[in-house]
């Protein structure tokens, strides 16, 4: 009898292994293990609105618990490539140059947008912005030229090298996020189409006397507008709102050479086993009802196209098809590929 029920036992023992096994290695993504949570890596800032507008409503519809993971660009791909053969994270936002970067490394998968409802509604840009349906954006912004309409004219890029502006222009570093997007703009008012921005590089090495500073925080940038040290500045429209509230007359302006345009994009993370619950998360980040809700929060400019905003509002956004038309995006394989190039060019001709 004991030898009927060990051998009964180690039947069970081995079906069960054999489950175990099979589980493990054939379970399929859509599946979706563990339904009742789902880990997204996104950047620290507006979380109250996102919590709002997003988190809270879609943990209500899906019975499930949002883990969310915040920081910078660069510590949150280090902890995925860590966690590369045994993932957390299931969905992450990222700029878009960013988001290739963790495509080249092998640390997502491409995204199946027939289950995106919403894909439809989001301008081209945002569609396939680093090719392989590797990612999807969510908002954009513009790269421009900010400015005392009572100082000084400003209707093309080449207008930043006026003798008005000298000890009175603001530029970013190259290691924000506007560094790069101006030197695009730049290159471009040049007439150049080097990747390497050589021709912008030198207009701003031959000019960098002028430039009260190279700047990084937009609390800085801020300050010297109120003080009265700048009178035009490159920066991105997400600081319009802040600069309008110094009571100057400031302007948005419109180069003929349009603006630099930026994009930050959601991805899904190699490994996941929450992955319909991602995309029904993602979707949801796209949907019109919510798209507008962060807009009219000033948290992000939309993606979707059907988006209706007061011109209030409007006007401190990037937003609109005719802004949208304006934009001119970085090739987010030019930032990679050339990224070195440009920093040891700034270093050596700019920051010292």
């Amino acid at each position: 009898m004991i030898a009927k029920l060990r051998r009964i036992a180690t039947l069970v023992f081995g079906v069960l292994a054999v489950a175990y096994l099979s589980y493990v290695f054939f379970h399929e993504p859509g599946e979706d293990a563990g339904a009742d949570r789902l880990v997204i890596s996104v950047f620290g800032v507006s979380q109250e609105s996102f919590r709002k507008h997003l988190y809270n409503p879609f943990e209500a519809e899906c019975g499930c618990k949002l883990v969310i993971e915040t920081g910078n660009s660069s510590e949150r791909l280090s902890k995925l490539a860590a966690r590369k053969t045994n993932p957390e994270v299931d969905l992450a936002v990222f700029a878009d140059f960013d988001a290739l970067s963790a495509a080249r490394r092998g640390l997502t998968d491409p995204i199946d947008v027939a289950k995106l409802g919403n894909y439809d509604r989001l301008y081209e840009f945002a569609r396939d912005p680093i090719g392989g349906r590797m990612a999807v954006g969510y908002t954009v912004y513009a790269a421009g030229i900010v400015y005392r309409t009572d100082k000084v004219r400003i209707e093309s890029w080449n207008d930043l090298w006026q003798p008005v502006l000298k000890d009175r222009m603001v530029l970013p570093t190259l290691t924000s996020s506007g560094g790069p997007m101006m030197l695009h703009m730049v290159e471009s008012a040049l007439g150049g189409n080097d990747p390497a921005f050589r021709g912008a590089l030198a207009k701003v090495a031959a000019n960098k006397e002028s430039v009260v500073t190279f700047y990084e925080r937009s609390a800085h940038l801020v300050q010297l507008f109120q003080q009265g040290e700048a009178w035009a500045a490159v920066t991105g429209r997400y600081n319009l709102p802040l600069l309008q509230r110094l009571d100057l007359p400031i302007a948005w302006a419109t180069p003929q050479e349009g603006d630099a345009g930026g994009r930050n994009v959601m991805v899904l993370i190699r490994g996941s086993r929450r992955r319909a619950l991602a995309l029904r998360l993602m979707d949801k980040w796209l949907s019109t009802p919510v798209q507008t809700a962060l807009a009219l929060d000033l948290t992000d400019s939309p993606a979707n196209r059907e988006v209706v905003l007061p011109p209030a509002t409007a006007s401190l956004l990037t937003y609109g098809p005719a802004m949208i038309q304006r934009m001119k995006f970085v090739p987010p394989a030019q930032v990679l590929d050339h990224r070195a190039a440009w920093t040891a060019a700034w270093n050596e001709t700019i920051a010292r």
